[in-house]
């Protein structure tokens, strides 16, 4: 019988090996620092013989792990083991002590650092430079620089670590840039700017260029070699120098220069890294050079390193998307696999949706971003996803995000709270927005610029002025160290002067203009912008063209905006003698806004073959593709001329059926109102009609054909569909700024505090008119009424009112400026001429549409509009 084989067993495991402070240096070197810390309370409790003894060399790095968890209560247990056992000065260095004074700091206890420091019987270097960086991480620079010399004074050698917290505290004393030369000499007099260690370098780069010296840190940039011969050559101290260099020029706003040093670093074999051009794309944003950030991700795509690196996809996402590449952007996206994609790539993604206003494909994307690829939104993603819930009409549960931000604890921070304030407001609900915003503490110059933005999208721009002046008055920014006033910078003016331009409210417009040239923003390219905006919807061309003359640097927004005003004056000429001027320049190339600009001033001047010549050459000669608005404009400048059957056949033949024709619909519908053609303009309107049925100036214009024509029976009929949709007319509103003061007019009204006197003055002024041989012009009253109860709803329309109040407010000579919410009508043209010549005033006079200049009896339209 054969013998039954012994079963195999496996032999026990072998004792773990028990844990010495060998053990928790390499964890804490790995960043596993939870079982670094366990294995210190292994390492102190065990008792079994053989076990390494709990020593000095155990805690240091064990006091680095708990830092790094950023937990208190295990720093205080290290602390209580090493006074426990003798160990916390022990040594021929206080190293332990060292380690603690740093991770307190870390855990955000500096006064357990200060005690700690103050306690320590003897100190070296490393206490020293431990207890300076640890100020610096509480902003309590200048006691650093206290800290710095009493190291000098007991002797201590410095090091380069030393420095770089000693320049960062520099850089954060822009009152006394001395301070900041003296560090320099102390390094120079140490020999830690030369070398191979470029660590001192690179920080009194930064330093310089943080107190606004930048052309000082060009300098020593230069000085050093560096430019020649950067340090390291191309290994990692050189691109290092390099990198700082391309961003402290980015981050002052030298986008040039900061290119020409790529250029020249890339011509001198310093490889760039992923840092170098996460660094220097966004120049390519602010310069608006698309062909530069493409050719920097041809280079990108050439390196696999480079090509799978997250944090280059991000700022490369950024570049197209600020450009209005985001189809490029979502490429770029696309490319990097889904387990690699950091959240800075997905933020970068989102908010650039987001700004594009392709809303719902953000949404999207958010919801993508945790449910398919586990990655947890971020206060930045919050921030960057809210606009978009607010605008978009698909998602309806837009107060709902709110509670979904307060799950997340992410209500507490700034950047979230002003995104909620910005939703509420777009909402309309500006008494939540208020509400949010008492809640911020402390409130920074974004915050304040939410509010004002809120307001001015919601036609409160009284109550934005107003915040503007609290924030002037109240606002302080509370740091860790000071308080800083808060003061309106080129966001808060390029949001408030849109807001002048609304009014037509010159006097506030120059007061921040005023404002801007005392706090240096004038220079600012988007400042100047809004100002020649606010200028020529205020009327006064003259300053508008001063102000863009003036600009060192103009862009396509800038040159689109003055076309746009000389079309609205009704100076096609110049409008076109301006888009040339930009085509020869090569400072801005023209795009679909331009085109909409020149096209709509050519309409408006009656200029007619030109306008033709730039729509039928716009693509072949500058790339520039006709889009549905571009058409309109066409259709306006032929149905303006009396060209209706040539604007028929571009809206049928060369359009694409459906919502893109609204605009071109509704611009011939105009011009068949303009020439009494009730046939096409029946056509016109029952296209308006099917596509937005709720928009009233459609039926209003019908209205008008049949009026005009003397088609009651028809007027009525549109008026009673209007009824049965429930869509009423805009009521004309006029409004005049007097003295920084708004006084508003509607037709017939009485609720002016001076509407008895107005009334009066305008009853004077009909009678002169009639004596002069004004007739009125009854056409413009939709009612089937006699024509005495005509005149007398003409006597009292709003811009009529607005005009006798400004006669009776302003001395003799001043020029009456007057805007008005729809457009002039008739009657009202041929008044204001005939008043502008009886008190030998200028009118301006700013409707819907343009702007009208009556001087003498005349109008700058040559009553073609």
């Amino acid at each position: 019988m054969a013998a039954t084989p012994l079963p195999i067993v496996s032999p026990p495991p072998p004792p773990p090996h028990p844990p010495n402070a060998a053990t928790i240096r390499s964890l804490t070197a790995a960043g596993d620092h939870a079982a670094a810390l366990r294995a210190l309370s292994s390492l102190s409790s065990s008792s079994s013989p053989g076990a390494a003894p709990l020593d000095g060399f155990a805690l240091p790095p064990a006091a680095k792990s708990a830092a790094a968890l950023r937990s208190l209560p295990a720093v205080r247990a290290i602390h209580g083991a090493a006074l426990r056992r003798g160990l916390l000065y022990d040594g021929p260095t206080p190293a332990v002590a060292n380690a603690l004074l740093t991770a307190y700091a870390r855990c955000g206890d500096l006064p357990a650092s200060l005690a700690l420091f103050a306690a320590m019987p003897a100190r070296d270097a490393v206490t020293f430079n431990s207890l300076i960086s640890a100020l610096c991480l509480f902003a309590r620079w200048l006691q650093a620089l206290a800290a710095l010399r009493d190291m000098v004074l007991e002797g201590h050698p410095l090091t380069s670590f030393t420095l770089v917290s000693v320049f960062l505290a520099c850089s954060h004393l822009p009152d006394d840039p001395l301070l900041g030369r003296e560090a320099h000499a102390l390094a120079l007099k140490s020999g830690f700017l030369h070398g191979d260690e470029r660590f001192a370098f690179n920080a009194l780069l930064s330093m310089y260029a943080r107190l606004g010296l930048v052309d000082d840190a060009c300098r020593l940039f230069a000085s050093a070699g560096a430019a020649e011969n950067a340090p390291g050559g191309g290994g990692g101290g050189g691109v290092v120098t390099w990198n700082t260099m391309v961003s402290l020029l980015v981050q002052s706003g030298r986008f040039e220069e900061a290119v020409g040093v790529l250029y020249d670093m890339v011509a001198r074999g310093v490889r760039p890294d992923g840092v170098t051009f996460a660094s220097a794309l966004p120049a390519c944003s602010h310069l608006e050079m698309l062909s530069l950030g493409m050719e920097m991700h041809a280079y990108v795509l050439k390196d696999a390193d480079l090509a799978a690196n997250s944090f280059i996809a991000s700022a490369l996402v950024d570049m197209y998307a600020s450009q209005e590449r985001v189809c490029a952007a979502r490429r770029v996206f696309d490319m990097v696999p889904v387990g690699d994609r950091q959240l800075g790539l997905w933020n970068a993604m989102v908010c650039g949706y987001t700004q594009a206003g392709m809303d719902d494909d953000a949404l999207e994307l958010f919801a993508r971003m945790e449910a398919d690829a586990g990655v947890v939104p971020s206060e930045t993603t919050m921030a960057g996803v809210l606009p978009a819930c607010a605008r978009s009409e698909v998602f309806a549960g837009k107060e709902a995000v709110h509670g979904y931000v307060v799950k997340r604890g992410m209500d507490g921070n700034r950047f979230v709270q002003n995104a909620l304030m910005d939703m509420y407001a777009r909402l309309g609900d500006m008494d939540a927005a208020r509400r949010i915003f008492a809640a911020i503490e402390p409130r920074d110059v974004v915050s304040w610029n939410t509010l004002i933005t809120g307001c001015v999208v919601q036609g409160h721009i009284s109550d934005a002025f107003q915040l503007v002046r609290e924030m002037q008055q109240q606002g302080r920014y509370t740091t860790d160290i000071d308080e800083e006033p808060v003061m309106p910078n080129n966001i808060t003016l390029m949001t408030l002067l849109p807001g002048c331009a609304m009014l037509a409210a010159p006097a506030r417009g120059k007061e921040i203009h005023a404002y801007a040239v005392r706090r240096g923003l004038d220079s600012d390219v988007a400042v100047g912008s809004a100002m020649v905006d606010m200028y020529a919807k205020c009327g006064c061309l003259a300053l508008s063209r001063a102000v863009f003359d003036r600009l060192p640097r103009r862009n396509v927004i800038t040159w689109n905006v003055l076309i746009m005003a000389y079309g609205m004056h009704g100076l096609g000429g110049e409008a076109v003698a301006l888009f040339d001027r930009m085509v020869a320049s090569d400072e801005a190339k023209p795009n679909e806004v331009t085109f909409i600009a020149a096209l709509a001033a050519c309409s408006h001047s009656g200029m007619v073959d030109r306008g033709l010549e730039l729509f039928c050459t716009m693509k072949s000669k500058h790339g520039v593709e006709p889009t549905p608005d571009v058409h309109a404009c066409a259709v306006d400048i032929l149905g303006w001329a009396g060209r209706l059957d040539e604007a028929y056949s571009i809206i049928i033949s060369s359009m694409e059926p459906g919502e893109q024709q609204v605009s071109a619909w509704s611009s011939f519908l105009g011009a068949c109102r303009l020439h009494r053609n009730v046939r096409l303009g029946e056509i016109a309107a029952e296209r308006l009609f099917e596509l937005e049925p709720d928009e009233a100036s459609h039926y209003v214009l019908l209205c008008n054909i049949y009026s005009a024509a003397g088609l009651w029976e028809k007027s009525l009929e549109v008026r009673s569909r209007m009824r049965q949709r429930g869509v009423s007319k805009e009521p004309g509103c006029s409004w005049i700024e007097l003295d920084g003061a708004i006084h508003r007019f509607m037709a017939g009204e009485s609720a002016h505090p001076e509407s008895a006197l107005v009334h009066a003055h305008m009853d004077a002024l009909w009678e002169r008119m009639r004596g002069q041989g004004y007739k009125p012009d009854t056409s413009c009253v939709l009612h089937d009424i006699e024509d005495a109860e005509k005149a007398a709803i003409l006597r009292y329309h709003s811009e009529k009112l607005a005009i006798a109040f400004g006669l009776l407010r302003t001395p003799p000579g001043a020029t009456i400026r007057v805007a008005k919410n729809l457009r002039v009508c008739n009657d009202c043209h041929e008044a204001a001429k005939f008043i502008s010549k009886m008190v030998g005033r200028e009118i301006v006079l700013r409707d819907v549409r343009r702007f009208h200049h009556f001087v003498d009896g005349a109008c700058s339209c040559g009553d073609y509009w």
